[in-house]
């Protein structure tokens, strides 16, 4: 077998494997195997029948199909193991010379991790704002909670942002009311912005009993995406009392005796989420500066895979009604193709990200041990509320395990990058990554996003570890807080072989 390898354009390429006759005939003995056990001939039991007699029954041409179609994976996998290619796809084949007892060849185009360049990291610099933990920040966490306590008294005056309202809307579309758009006694709390768009600003200032008109477009049913005419009319208008922040309300919404353990308590989780926060944004940033200074050629197949991929699934959850899903963006003032193009530029660089990752971390000769990837998968069933047995199950179920090992590679990876970067605070202070991101060995930084979320450009922001605390801030009200691999169509050829599988291993999470 003779293989070579032509460089299409930076992430694709065309394999040419040419095979003589005389290296299948293993190939032509298991075919004539198989079809004999497939065809009665008259004197033979099945399956032993002799080859020149089951080729006057079948006809030589499918023969030479099953011995072709069976061949081309395992000559395709040796040619890409050869050429050490890290394909990310499967490849389209076209069969171009098959010359009956002397030789073979078919052509395979495929989608390959392109070369990248890496950046100087010590080179790159991020600034970032550094979270405030002073008592103004423990004070606002204190009257979040005393929100979750607080209790809704009613008022006579007009309503203003933050009050409970209990109102009615009724919608009309040309003067014809919209019965799906009309609801009474809805609960709603001014300000918050969750129902329809200019609700709050025609609300504020209104007492019980007093209506008022605005205009606005309607978000869903028949006439979603449509300018309508909705009267709103406030029932009753409640504001929110807080309790007094004293000894009392902390035994009633905390493990604490006083008020002072308490807010010793809301400062070090202020100051945690703060460390939190802090890291989130430094990976945010860093991974922002890497792709700026790097130039990481995404190919097109796999692009327009994953988005398409992302667009299926997000139309499932509009019960594959695709035509909900319109209107749904007209009621938002965006349209199919618009948001076709941003789910395609967000598919374009997750796949740039892995990619750059994956660069950085087969540089460093970046290892993830069992115990690093037993942690990023218990911390998945975590986040996912599933028992670690049962999620390892589904993953190894789906074939996503070897995705997990990349995610973990990838964050180590990147983990690495950030202590080399130059990082200050926007007051020009120098920021100490080693203390949230030490070597890298206990980051998670799933900077590979998503996909598995669709939508979302950027890495993933898991918490930085921390010792427990003697005593947490354990609400009794718990429950009031309400607050790529698409394959490819085979091209049209004189001979066409139906089966090209993808090398075992080799791909993008190689």
């Amino acid at each position: 077998m003779k293989s070579t390898v032509e460089q299409l354009n930076p992430t694709r390429v065309k394999v040419t494997v040419e095979v003589p006759f005389a290296e299948l005939e293993p190939d032509f003995d298991k075919a004539y195997k198989q079809l004999a056990g497939q065809v009665n001939i008259p004197g033979f039991r099945r399956g032993k029948a002799p080859a020149k007699l089951l080729e006057a029954r079948i006809g030589r041409g499918a023969v030479l199909e099953q011995v072709i179609n069976d061949m081309i994976p395992s000559r395709y996998g040796n040619a890409v193991e050869e050429h050490d290619l890290k394909v990310l796809a499967q490849p389209e084949i076209e069969i171009t010379k098959l010359e009956d007892g002397d030789v073979v060849e078919f052509v395979a185009e495929v989608d390959v991790r392109p070369e990248i360049t890496l950046p100087t990291f010590a080179d790159l610099a991020v600034t970032v704002d550094v979270p405030e933990t002073d008592d103004a920040a423990v004070d606002a966490e204190l009257d979040n909670l005393r929100a979750r306590f607080g209790t809704l008294k009613g008022v006579e005056r007009g309503a203003e942002k933050g009050d409970f309202l209990s109102v009615d809307l009724a919608a009309t579309v040309d003067g014809e009311p919209v019965e799906d758009a009309s609801t009474e006694g809805l609960s709603y709390e001014l300000g918050s912005g969750t129902l329809v768009e200019g609700l709050d600003d025609a609300a504020e200032g209104l007492k019980a009993g007093e209506s008022k008109e605005f205009g606005s477009s309607l978000v869903a049913g028949e006439h979603a995406g449509k300018d309508a005419v909705i009267t709103v009319t406030v029932q009753s208008v409640k504001e929110r009392e807080l309790p007094e922040a004293d000894d009392e309300f902390a035994q009633m919404a905390s493990e604490f005796d006083t008020l002072d353990e308490l807010r010793a308590d809301l400062a070090e989780k202020v100051a945690q989420q703060a460390k939190a926060g802090l890291a989130g944004d430094i990976r945010d940033k860093v991974l922002e500066a890497l792709l700026e200074a790097t130039e990481v050629p995404a190919p097109e197949s796999v692009v327009e895979s994953e988005a398409h991929a992302q667009m299926h699934q997000l139309i499932e959850q509009f019960g594959g009604d695709a035509s909900i899903l319109d209107q749904a963006l007209a009621a938002e003032g965006t349209d199919r193709e618009t948001f076709e193009a941003e789910t395609r530029e967000g598919a374009a660089r997750a796949i740039r990200t892995q990619l750059l990752l994956d660069a950085v971390a087969e540089e460093a000769g970046t290892e993830v041990s069992q115990e690093e990837l037993t942690q990023h998968i218990m911390f998945q069933a975590q986040r996912y509320g599933m028992d670690p047995n049962q999620f390892v199950q589904q993953i190894q179920q789906a074939g996503q395990l070897g995705a997990l090992f990349s995610d973990v590679r990838r964050s180590k990876a990147l983990a690495d990058i950030i202590v080399q970067v130059d990082v200050k605070d926007s007051d020009g202070n120098a920021v100490d990554t080693s203390e949230f991101f030490g070597s890298g060995d206990d980051a998670e930084a799933d900077a590979d996003a998503d996909a598995d979320d669709a939508t979302d450009e950027k890495a993933e922001k898991k918490p930085a570890k921390k010792a427990a605390a003697k005593k947490s801030t354990k609400k009794k009200s718990d429950d009031e807080d309400a607050d790529a691999e698409k394959k490819p169509a085979k091209k049209a050829a004189k001979k066409k072989t139906e089966k090209a599988e993808e090398k075992s291993g080799k791909d993008a999470d190689a």
